[in-house]
Protein backbone atom coordinates (compact mmCIF):
# COMPACT_ATOMS: atom_id res chain seq x y z
CA UNK A 1 0.00 0.00 0.00
CA UNK A 2 1.56 3.29 -0.57
CA UNK A 3 2.02 5.51 2.39
CA UNK A 4 1.89 9.44 2.82
CA UNK A 5 6.12 9.50 3.58
CA UNK A 6 6.58 8.18 0.10
CA UNK A 7 4.18 10.92 -1.69
CA UNK A 8 5.79 13.28 0.96
CA UNK A 9 9.68 11.90 -0.31
CA UNK A 10 8.46 11.89 -3.98
CA UNK A 11 7.29 15.63 -3.79
CA UNK A 12 10.47 16.46 -1.85
CA UNK A 13 12.77 15.07 -4.67
CA UNK A 14 10.24 17.35 -7.34
CA UNK A 15 10.93 20.42 -5.68
CA UNK A 16 14.83 20.23 -5.67
CA UNK A 17 15.34 17.32 -7.99
CA UNK A 18 18.45 16.32 -6.09
CA UNK A 19 18.50 13.22 -4.00
CA UNK A 20 20.10 14.32 -1.59
CA UNK A 21 18.62 17.46 -0.55
CA UNK A 22 15.35 15.94 -0.91
CA UNK A 23 16.36 13.91 2.03
CA UNK A 24 18.37 16.82 4.05
CA UNK A 25 14.57 18.46 4.19
CA UNK A 26 12.74 15.33 5.18
CA UNK A 27 15.32 15.03 7.55
CA UNK A 28 16.06 11.03 6.13
CA UNK A 29 18.85 9.37 5.15
CA UNK A 30 19.40 9.35 1.57
CA UNK A 31 19.10 5.76 1.38
CA UNK A 32 16.04 6.01 3.01
CA UNK A 33 14.25 7.89 0.93
CA UNK A 34 15.93 6.11 -2.18
CA UNK A 35 14.41 2.67 -0.73
CA UNK A 36 11.02 4.51 0.03
CA UNK A 37 10.88 5.71 -3.31
CA UNK A 38 12.24 2.57 -5.51
CA UNK A 39 9.31 0.90 -2.95
CA UNK A 40 6.54 3.57 -4.15
CA UNK A 41 7.93 3.05 -8.12
CA UNK A 42 7.54 -1.12 -7.69
CA UNK A 43 4.18 -0.54 -6.38
CA UNK A 44 2.94 2.03 -9.48
CA UNK A 45 4.62 -0.47 -12.00
CA UNK A 46 6.82 2.33 -13.59
CA UNK A 47 9.68 5.12 -12.82
CA UNK A 48 8.45 8.60 -11.32
CA UNK A 49 12.28 10.02 -11.70
CA UNK A 50 14.98 9.20 -14.51
CA UNK A 51 18.61 9.92 -12.19
CA UNK A 52 22.24 9.61 -13.27
CA UNK A 53 25.02 11.17 -11.33
CA UNK A 54 23.75 14.26 -12.69
CA UNK A 55 20.56 15.13 -12.52
CA UNK A 56 17.02 14.10 -12.23
CA UNK A 57 13.95 14.32 -13.98
CA UNK A 58 10.39 13.72 -13.36
CA UNK A 59 8.91 11.17 -16.07
CA UNK A 60 5.74 11.84 -17.57
CA UNK A 61 3.40 9.20 -15.47
CA UNK A 62 5.94 10.63 -12.62
CA UNK A 63 4.12 14.32 -13.09
CA UNK A 64 1.15 13.02 -13.10
CA UNK A 65 1.32 10.65 -10.12
CA UNK A 66 2.77 14.41 -8.11
CA UNK A 67 0.11 16.45 -9.14
CA UNK A 68 -2.17 13.89 -7.55
CA UNK A 69 -0.09 12.97 -4.72
CA UNK A 70 -0.32 17.01 -4.20
CA UNK A 71 -3.66 16.90 -3.81
CA UNK A 72 -3.83 14.24 -1.75
CA UNK A 73 -0.85 16.06 0.70
CA UNK A 74 -3.31 18.70 0.69
CA UNK A 75 -6.26 17.33 1.64
CA UNK A 76 -4.50 16.20 4.11
CA UNK A 77 -3.32 18.73 5.69
CA UNK A 78 -6.52 20.23 5.30
CA UNK A 79 -7.89 17.62 7.61
CA UNK A 80 -5.09 17.79 9.90
CA UNK A 81 -5.94 21.86 10.10
CA UNK A 82 -9.94 21.08 10.52
CA UNK A 83 -8.86 18.16 13.36
CA UNK A 84 -6.53 20.96 15.08
CA UNK A 85 -9.21 23.39 14.98
CA UNK A 86 -12.11 21.46 16.35
CA UNK A 87 -10.22 20.95 19.39
CA UNK A 88 -10.25 24.67 20.18
CA UNK A 89 -13.12 26.03 22.40
CA UNK A 90 -16.35 27.66 20.35
CA UNK A 91 -14.75 26.87 17.13
CA UNK A 92 -17.75 24.85 15.98
CA UNK A 93 -21.04 26.35 15.86
CA UNK A 94 -22.85 26.07 18.91
CA UNK A 95 -26.60 26.65 20.03
CA UNK A 96 -27.19 27.25 24.26
CA UNK A 97 -30.89 27.48 25.70
CA UNK A 98 -30.90 30.17 27.82
CA UNK A 99 -34.24 30.79 30.44
CA UNK A 100 -36.07 33.95 29.72
CA UNK A 101 -35.45 35.36 33.24
CA UNK A 102 -31.64 35.16 32.56
CA UNK A 103 -31.03 36.17 29.04
CA UNK A 104 -31.86 39.75 28.65
CA UNK A 105 -29.77 40.67 31.35
CA UNK A 106 -26.79 38.19 30.75
CA UNK A 107 -26.10 37.56 27.18
CA UNK A 108 -25.65 42.06 26.42
CA UNK A 109 -22.66 41.67 28.71
CA UNK A 110 -21.43 38.47 27.18
CA UNK A 111 -21.44 38.64 23.83
CA UNK A 112 -19.06 42.05 23.66
CA UNK A 113 -16.44 39.64 25.59
CA UNK A 114 -16.91 36.16 22.97
CA UNK A 115 -16.60 38.36 20.04
CA UNK A 116 -13.59 39.76 21.21
CA UNK A 117 -12.07 36.60 22.70
CA UNK A 118 -13.19 34.35 19.80
CA UNK A 119 -14.43 36.39 16.94
CA UNK A 120 -15.01 33.05 14.91
CA UNK A 121 -16.95 31.87 17.70
CA UNK A 122 -20.59 31.18 15.90
CA UNK A 123 -23.01 31.09 19.38
CA UNK A 124 -26.81 30.74 18.80
CA UNK A 125 -29.10 31.30 21.25
CA UNK A 126 -32.55 29.66 21.53
CA UNK A 127 -34.66 31.19 24.74
CA UNK A 128 -37.56 29.12 26.32
CA UNK A 129 -38.85 28.04 29.51
CA UNK A 130 -37.04 25.14 31.47
CA UNK A 131 -38.87 21.94 30.95
CA UNK A 132 -38.52 23.04 27.49
CA UNK A 133 -34.53 23.38 26.90
CA UNK A 134 -33.59 20.35 28.89
CA UNK A 135 -35.69 18.14 26.81
CA UNK A 136 -34.07 19.74 23.39
CA UNK A 137 -30.70 19.10 25.39
CA UNK A 138 -31.79 15.80 26.29
CA UNK A 139 -32.69 14.81 22.13
CA UNK A 140 -29.52 16.88 20.89
CA UNK A 141 -31.43 19.76 19.91
CA UNK A 142 -29.05 22.13 21.62
CA UNK A 143 -25.83 21.55 22.68
CA UNK A 144 -26.05 23.10 26.38
CA UNK A 145 -28.69 24.89 28.11
CA UNK A 146 -28.05 27.85 30.98
CA UNK A 147 -30.90 26.99 34.18
CA UNK A 148 -31.77 28.16 37.30
CA UNK A 149 -31.27 25.77 39.69
CA UNK A 150 -32.56 23.71 41.53
CA UNK A 151 -34.26 22.03 38.73
CA UNK A 152 -35.22 19.11 37.54
CA UNK A 153 -32.40 17.66 35.30
CA UNK A 154 -32.15 14.11 35.35
CA UNK A 155 -29.97 12.14 33.39
CA UNK A 156 -28.06 15.19 32.34
CA UNK A 157 -25.15 16.59 34.08
CA UNK A 158 -25.06 20.22 35.52
CA UNK A 159 -21.94 22.75 36.21
CA UNK A 160 -22.87 25.17 38.52
CA UNK A 161 -21.43 28.85 38.07
CA UNK A 162 -22.75 31.73 39.67
CA UNK A 163 -25.01 32.24 42.44
CA UNK A 164 -27.20 35.52 43.61
CA UNK A 165 -29.95 36.44 45.49
CA UNK A 166 -33.19 38.17 44.92
CA UNK A 167 -34.33 41.92 45.56
CA UNK A 168 -37.69 42.84 46.43
CA UNK A 169 -38.64 45.90 44.27
CA UNK A 170 -41.33 48.34 45.19
CA UNK A 171 -42.54 52.04 44.92
CA UNK A 172 -40.38 54.62 47.09
CA UNK A 173 -42.45 55.37 50.04
CA UNK A 174 -43.90 51.92 50.66
CA UNK A 175 -43.98 49.75 53.85
CA UNK A 176 -40.01 48.88 54.35
CA UNK A 177 -38.86 50.81 51.69
CA UNK A 178 -36.30 52.52 54.11
CA UNK A 179 -34.90 49.00 55.07
CA UNK A 180 -31.53 47.35 54.06
CA UNK A 181 -33.59 43.90 54.07
CA UNK A 182 -37.05 42.75 54.33
CA UNK A 183 -38.63 39.40 55.62
CA UNK A 184 -40.30 36.81 54.08
CA UNK A 185 -43.26 38.01 56.71
CA UNK A 186 -43.17 40.93 56.05
CA UNK A 187 -43.10 40.70 52.49
CA UNK A 188 -46.66 38.47 52.54
CA UNK A 189 -48.41 42.21 53.24
CA UNK A 190 -46.98 44.10 50.31
CA UNK A 191 -48.87 43.16 47.00
CA UNK A 192 -46.24 40.54 46.11
CA UNK A 193 -46.73 39.38 42.27
CA UNK A 194 -44.41 37.13 40.27
CA UNK A 195 -44.59 35.60 37.17
CA UNK A 196 -46.78 32.95 36.08
CA UNK A 197 -46.56 29.36 36.22
CA UNK A 198 -43.89 27.66 34.34
CA UNK A 199 -41.47 29.84 34.86
CA UNK A 200 -39.05 28.42 37.52
CA UNK A 201 -38.23 32.53 38.73
CA UNK A 202 -41.53 32.08 40.73
CA UNK A 203 -40.83 28.38 42.46
CA UNK A 204 -37.54 29.92 43.28
CA UNK A 205 -38.45 32.52 44.83
CA UNK A 206 -41.39 31.17 46.54
CA UNK A 207 -39.00 28.83 48.06
CA UNK A 208 -36.10 31.36 49.04
CA UNK A 209 -39.41 33.13 51.22
CA UNK A 210 -41.07 30.48 52.43
CA UNK A 211 -44.56 31.57 51.43
CA UNK A 212 -47.54 29.37 50.06
CA UNK A 213 -48.61 29.95 46.14
CA UNK A 214 -51.57 31.75 47.18
CA UNK A 215 -49.78 34.75 48.64
CA UNK A 216 -48.39 36.24 45.80
CA UNK A 217 -49.88 37.38 42.68
CA UNK A 218 -53.31 38.33 43.71
CA UNK A 219 -54.91 37.89 40.77
CA UNK A 220 -52.25 39.48 38.10
CA UNK A 221 -50.04 37.56 35.97
CA UNK A 222 -46.88 38.24 33.95
CA UNK A 223 -44.33 35.90 32.28
CA UNK A 224 -41.30 38.65 32.15
CA UNK A 225 -39.41 40.54 34.99
CA UNK A 226 -39.69 43.69 32.98
CA UNK A 227 -43.91 43.46 33.04
CA UNK A 228 -43.71 42.80 36.92
CA UNK A 229 -41.81 46.04 37.28
CA UNK A 230 -44.17 48.34 34.58
CA UNK A 231 -47.08 46.93 37.11
CA UNK A 232 -44.77 47.87 39.78
CA UNK A 233 -44.87 51.45 38.56
CA UNK A 234 -48.17 51.33 38.36
CA UNK A 235 -49.04 50.85 41.82
CA UNK A 236 -50.31 47.54 41.77
CA UNK A 237 -48.07 45.61 43.25
CA UNK A 238 -44.70 44.67 44.44
CA UNK A 239 -42.09 41.76 43.13
CA UNK A 240 -39.12 40.16 43.28
CA UNK A 241 -36.10 40.35 40.70
CA UNK A 242 -32.87 38.54 40.76
CA UNK A 243 -29.59 40.62 41.17
CA UNK A 244 -28.88 40.09 38.21
CA UNK A 245 -31.52 41.79 36.75
CA UNK A 246 -31.69 44.64 38.94
CA UNK A 247 -30.16 47.30 37.36
CA UNK A 248 -31.08 47.07 34.07
CA UNK A 249 -34.62 47.02 35.46
CA UNK A 250 -34.55 50.04 37.62
CA UNK A 251 -31.77 51.97 36.75
CA UNK A 252 -34.10 54.75 34.88
CA UNK A 253 -36.76 54.65 37.48
CA UNK A 254 -35.82 56.90 40.45
CA UNK A 255 -39.03 55.92 41.81
CA UNK A 256 -38.62 52.37 42.51
CA UNK A 257 -36.66 50.72 45.84
CA UNK A 258 -34.76 47.81 45.82
CA UNK A 259 -34.56 46.05 49.06
CA UNK A 260 -32.89 42.53 49.77
CA UNK A 261 -34.34 39.72 50.55
CA UNK A 262 -33.13 39.01 54.49
CA UNK A 263 -33.61 34.93 54.02
CA UNK A 264 -30.50 32.19 53.98
CA UNK A 265 -29.40 32.34 50.34
CA UNK A 266 -28.36 32.24 47.85
CA UNK A 267 -31.98 31.97 46.39
CA UNK A 268 -30.85 30.99 42.98
CA UNK A 269 -28.05 29.44 40.99
CA UNK A 270 -26.88 29.34 38.06
CA UNK A 271 -25.78 26.14 35.71
CA UNK A 272 -24.77 25.22 32.70
CA UNK A 273 -26.66 21.12 31.57
CA UNK A 274 -25.48 18.78 29.19
CA UNK A 275 -25.95 15.26 28.18
CA UNK A 276 -23.46 12.94 29.62
CA UNK A 277 -21.39 11.98 26.91
CA UNK A 278 -21.06 15.32 25.63
CA UNK A 279 -17.94 15.71 23.32
CA UNK A 280 -17.42 19.94 23.34
CA UNK A 281 -16.73 20.53 27.75
CA UNK A 282 -14.09 22.86 26.76
CA UNK A 283 -16.42 25.11 24.87
CA UNK A 284 -18.51 25.35 27.73
CA UNK A 285 -15.83 25.89 29.98
CA UNK A 286 -15.14 28.92 28.06
CA UNK A 287 -18.44 30.21 28.30
CA UNK A 288 -18.56 29.54 31.68
CA UNK A 289 -14.92 31.76 32.51
CA UNK A 290 -16.62 34.42 30.00
CA UNK A 291 -19.99 34.68 31.62
CA UNK A 292 -18.16 34.55 35.23
CA UNK A 293 -16.10 37.65 34.17
CA UNK A 294 -18.99 39.69 32.80
CA UNK A 295 -21.12 39.00 35.70
CA UNK A 296 -18.53 40.24 38.10
CA UNK A 297 -17.47 42.93 35.96
CA UNK A 298 -20.84 43.86 33.39
CA UNK A 299 -19.72 46.47 30.34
Amino acid sequence: MISTKQLYYALAVEKTLHFKKASENCNVSQSALSTALNALEQQLGFQLFERDNKRVLVTPQGRDVLNRARRIISELDELQSVSATQKAPLSYPMTVGVIPTIAPFLLPNLFPRLNQRFPSAQLSIVEDQSHVLVDMVKQGVIDTAILAMPYETEGLLSFEFWQEDFYWVALKGEQYTDQSEITSRELTTSQLMLLTEGHCLKEHALAACKIPMQSANHGFGATSLNTLVQMVLGGIGTTLVPEMALASLIEHHEELAAVHLGEPGPHRKLAFIVRPNYTRMPSVDALIALIKESLAAPC
